[in-house]
């Protein structure tokens, strides 16, 4: 309840410092200078930046002529890779010295929707330049800027125009992450769009509006694959803060995306685990139940088929045989008497035990004493502290079932004159723990037999685990551990 409350107070404390911003574009902040051009080359946009590097007034030159402006002045090499920018549909990069400037410009470039959109930086000026007569209002607008961005990551920062539907890609992230060579600099969102996957986009897209044409909604928060400039996808999380003007339309959103692709390949590792082993389970789970099936048909055939026909024999004499016919009959009884009680005990073994009349213990305890009439290991139960009641009968039934599977695997593997079963239940989990005193193997060359992937299987229902401890010729332990927590929350 309490961090519910702390949440909602924060949550709220930024909508009202992101309303209380005074926003401008983050080309006005940046100390990259910024141009637009048309395919004619005349200047759309001229930012603060560029006034100060190149010395030339936005009122001078926003809708003249570029190179017509700096006749003369711009290195040919310049024009060069403006023109060639002009036919590519990816960011462009590169670095030249200008002469007249007497400075290294380090330029990146992008050409979208018709237009050429430029960033540059020049090695004469310090990225810390300020305009002194803004200098105070500068600094606080970038300290708040990059303090919202800080709140919701620390990776490849942006900004959103979404009246202009242009995205600021701020300080180079997006180079170091994704590999394209720009940085401070305007990439129209057709092209963030065409780099979502095809399989998205569309999701992407619709719940982005949705949000938006609410106006009410102050973060867009999605999860997504995007494309590097290698060809390659990355998965990523983008987050976003929107920013609503008085007349509460969404014009801008500053955000983050971050790069998730190591999360989720951890993810699908799980994940392939996960399915690997519960096919594993399943194959064992069936191959249990066919070795079951086949015992049952063994038994079947071989045993009580035989019983059946010596019983039939000794019918068949009596019929003949007036004389002795009371005492061949009495034989037959018996023969089907010892059928009636095989069926019974097989019956058993298909039977799930009446867990909600008898409860768990005295189930186990009457599966017991009926192995022990028929063989000759003598087992032990022992039960410690645990209260039926907590435990559902779904649970009950499964802790059942892993010892009449453990006990079968004592009987026909182990060679053991001696077994042991404790049920015991500690403040924080359940414990079974079923040994024997019988030949034991090495556990580094055995593997996992339908009956005791079956058991493990059992557990992991409750997130429990199973442990086993044997050495050769000195037994063979056992040890189920069920969390208590789990086992409340299989009750609810």
């Amino acid at each position: 309840m309490g961090g519910n409350i702390l949440s909602s107070a924060i949550a709220e404390r930024q909508v009202k410092d992101i309303q209380r911003y005074p926003w401008k574009p983050i080309t006005e902040t940046i100390t990259n200078g910024f141009f637009i051009v048309d395919p004619k080359w005349i200047v759309k946009y001229w930012n603060k930046a560029a006034e100060k590097i190149l010395n030339v007034k936005s009122d001078d030159i926003v809708g003249k002529n570029l190179w017509e402006k700096f006749v003369g002045l711009i290195p040919l090499d310049f024009y060069d890779v403006y023109h060639l920018a002009f036919l590519k549909n990816i960011p462009f990069h590169f670095e030249e010295y200008w002469g007249e400037m007497g400075a290294w410009f380090d330029v990146s470039t992008y050409h979208c929707d018709g237009n050429l959109s430029v960033s540059f930086k020049s090695s004469r000026h310090s990225r810390n330049y300020s305009h002194p007569d803004k200098q105070d209002q500068q600094l606080k607008l970038l300290t708040e800027f990059y303090r919202l961005v800080t709140e919701v990551t620390n990776d490849c920062l942006w900004e959103w125009d979404l009246q202009n539907k242009e995205v600021f890609w701020i300080d180079g992230g997006h180079k170091r992450v994704f590999g394209y060579k720009i940085e401070n600099a305007l990439i129209p969102q057709s092209f963030w769009e065409s780099c979502i996957h095809p399989e998205d986009k569309p999701r992407i897209m619709t719940k982005l509006n949705k949000i938006i044409s609410r106006g009410s909604g102050y973060v867009w928060e999605d999860e997504y694959r995007f494309l590097k400039a290698n060809g390659d996808y990355a998965y990523v999380h983008d987050r976003g803060h929107i920013i609503y003007d008085e007349g509460k339309t969404a014009t801008r959103m500053i955000g983050a995306t971050q790069d998730i692709t190591e999360r989720k390949v951890a993810e699908w590792k799980v994940m392939e685990l996960s399915l690997t082993r519960q096919k594993e389970i399943t194959q064992a789970v069936m191959m249990a139940q066919e070795i079951e099936r086949a015992n049952i048909g063994r038994e079947l055939h071989e045993n009580l088929n035989q019983i059946l026909g010596a019983a039939k024999l000794y019918i068949e004499i009596a019929k003949s045989d007036e004389k002795n016919k009371d005492i061949y009959l009495e034989k037959s009884s018996g023969f089907l008497m010892k059928v009636i009680e095989e069926i019974r005990k097989i019956s058993k073994t298909l039977i799930l035990p009446d867990i909600h009349f008898m409860g768990l213990s005295s189930c186990i305890r009457t599966y017991l004493d009926d192995l022990i009439e028929s063989n000759p290991v003598k087992i032990t139960f022992i039960e410690e502290n645990v209260i039926e009641d907590e435990l559902n009968e779904k649970l009950q039934l499964n802790i059942y079932k892993i010892v009449q599977e453990q006990t079968s695997n004592i009987l026909k593997h182990a060679k053991a004159n001696h077994a042991k079963i404790n049920l015991s239940r500690e403040p924080t989990e359940i414990n079974l723990v079923i040994s024997d005193d019988g030949k034991g193997c090495d556990m580094s060359k055995v593997k996992d037999g339908a009956g005791l992937m079956t058991i493990k299987s059992r557990t992991e229902l409750y997130h429990g685990t199973v442990t086993i401890v044997s050495i050769p010729g000195k037994g063979y332990e056992l040890k189920v551990i069920l969390p208590i927590t789990t086992i409340s929350d299989h009750n609810n």
